[in-house]
């Protein structure tokens, strides 16, 4: 264990907490210092105050699916920044290589439970999760393989909304998946984690069959900051948060990420 390596200062409280790199980690919402390698058993998820930590798409791989029968497809599309948009080509590249992801969204072919679907898991650290036009079409080709071959689809969506350096070609994405969706002949789970907003949400996240949220997941179209500012009234206390929406109607469940393999084989089952 790396006790010695350098220590940081965390303040909780008003109270100074010396924290040692590597071995604990400071929830967000209830601010408790938490044991790393304890919280990775957990699932990420904080054993205090049942807080979802953000986490990407190789941990839902492997969380959701069956071992060893992911295949991955298109993995190989690359964006051609259509816009010539100033330093978007490098930010690109340094999010492929900070991530070792080529987009926003893996998707291929898996099994849950010995049924056999197909899944787009969304990755919040590649540029925010954004869509631009290699995310869409790489969904959009999911969607058309499970329509093709009769399986369900499901979908890990964690995305900040349209990616604006593709412009027009990034909300295009909205409608191109959405149609797609109108064709799928089989059910279609969506799963929703913090956060699920803007052109995402607006389009193929929000249409599934079956939508699910997890804890504490912040769902919508604007951000409740930039509502306030708009219409200048205090937001309700949860805006936007899973549990508002479960309370009025925009999702179907909450489930909490320790349940969430279990909720879906019991959904699929009976769906299919």
């Amino acid at each position: 264990m790396k006790w010695f390596q350098r220590r940081k200062k965390v303040e909780k409280e008003g109270v100074k907490k010396e924290i040692p790199d590597g071995v604990w980690i400071k929830c967000p919402s209830c601010g408790e210092i938490l044991y790393k390698k304890e919280t990775i058993k957990n699932l990420m998820v904080c054993s205090k105050c049942d807080f979802h930590f953000r986490v990407g798409s190789d941990f839902y791989k492997k969380l959701l699916l069956d071992e060893g029968t992911f295949n991955a497809f298109d993995e190989n599309i690359r964006t051609t920044d259509p816009l010539n948009f100033k330093g978007y080509k490098k930010k690109v590249e340094q999010a492929r290589k900070q991530t070792s992801l080529n987009e926003a969204v893996i998707t291929g072919e898996a099994k849950i439970a010995d049924r056999e679907l197909e899944v787009a898991i969304m990755d919040f650290s590649f540029i925010g999760g954004s869509m631009g036009s290699v995310v869409g079409e790489k969904i959009k080709r999911a969607i058309d393989r499970a329509r093709e071959k009769e399986v369900p689809f499901l979908t890990v969506n964690a995305s900040g909304g349209a990616r604006m350096q593709e412009g027009i070609f990034s909300l295009m994405q909205m409608a191109k998946t959405a149609t797609a969706l109108n064709k799928l002949n089989k059910p279609y789970v969506s799963i929703l984690t913090n956060p699920t907003t803007a052109g995402v949400f607006a389009s193929y996240a929000s249409l599934g069959d079956i939508v699910i949220a997890e804890p504490g997941a912040l769902v919508g179209f604007a951000g409740p900051r930039v509502i306030k500012q708009t219409i200048k009234k205090e937001l309700p206390e949860g805006f936007q948060r899973a549990e508002f929406l479960l309370e009025h109607g925009l999702v179907d469940m909450v489930v909490s990420r320790k349940n969430l393999r279990q909720t879906i084989i019991s959904l699929l089952s009976h769906l299919c």
